[in-house]
């Protein structure tokens, strides 16, 4: 039996749904494990390899902020130019106070 937990997206988060798609696609080694093996799976194809990958065992399915949130750091470092902080907060979904703890860490 396979159960689903569905969440409906709004604008925001079809937004959101765009910035990581741009992040993985441009860091794609920051992904780890297991979850750069979902990444573009489709169909028959796609279950089996997940199957055949982690078939049996218990799995944590992360949030897609969660997921992809190193990509989404290495991102706002690209962007951020030292005054920017509450627009790369805005834009990637930090907290101003996180963004700033991150961006120290440069």
């Amino acid at each position: 039996m396979i159960c689903y937990t569905v969440q409906l997206f709004d604008e925001e988060d079809n937004m959101n749904k765009h910035i990581i798609r741009q992040a993985a696609e441009r860091h794609p080694s920051l992904i780890v494990q297991p979850y750069d093996a979902l990444m573009g799976m489709e169909g028959f194809d796609a279950i089996y390899t997940l199957c055949e990958n982690i078939g049996g065992a218990t799995v944590y399915v992360p949030s897609l902020k969660k997921m992809f949130a190193e990509c989404l750091v290495r991102e706002a470092r690209l962007e951020f130019n030292g005054y920017n902080y509450e627009a790369l907060a805005k834009k990637y979904g930090f907290s101003h106070r996180h963004l700033r703890r991150l961006m120290d860490k440069i």
